[in-house]
């Protein structure tokens, strides 16, 4: 019976030592600019989460690939702190190239908003592009 609780113990630490890992992968070409944060801080086991990335500036093609995981060294410090604690290494990659000019679509006083709105999202469609609606007075 010793013997079968030990395998016991031993199997539920083995089990329980898998890293956290989550991959968003956008399609996009990657590019050479990572942003990479190795110790994201969140608390209270990720209920408060690490703050937002910001990619916007860095990433003017858009991301690429999205990495976040609980690295070994990570898990070690929410264990130590009983997940009071809780970093998370993120790692965004972004998108080579340059985004795509964003086709405009403005509404005139004689259009309606929905209206404005049927036509962008046709225009969208036909030419397999994005479009946006800028509302003026």
């Amino acid at each position: 019976m010793r013997r079968f609780a030990s395998f016991a113990v031993l199997a539920l630490a083995a089990a329980s030592a898998g890293c956290y890992h989550t991959v968003i992968d956008t399609g996009r070409t990657p590019g050479t600019t990572v942003i990479d944060q190795p110790w994201a801080m969140s608390f209270v086991a990720g209920l408060v989460p690490p703050p937002v990335v910001m990619t916007a500036s860095q990433c003017p093609a858009g991301v690429a690939k999205v990495v976040t995981e609980h690295s070994f060294l990570n898990s070690l410090v929410a264990g130590i702190t009983a997940g009071i604690v809780t970093p998370m290494h993120i790692n965004v990659t972004c998108a080579a190239g340059r985004r795509e000019a964003l086709l405009p679509l403005e509404r005139s006083s004689r259009l309606g908003l929905q209206r404005a709105l049927e036509d962008a999202a046709r225009r969208s469609l036909e030419g397999s592009r994005p479009v946006y609606v800028q509302l003026t007075n």
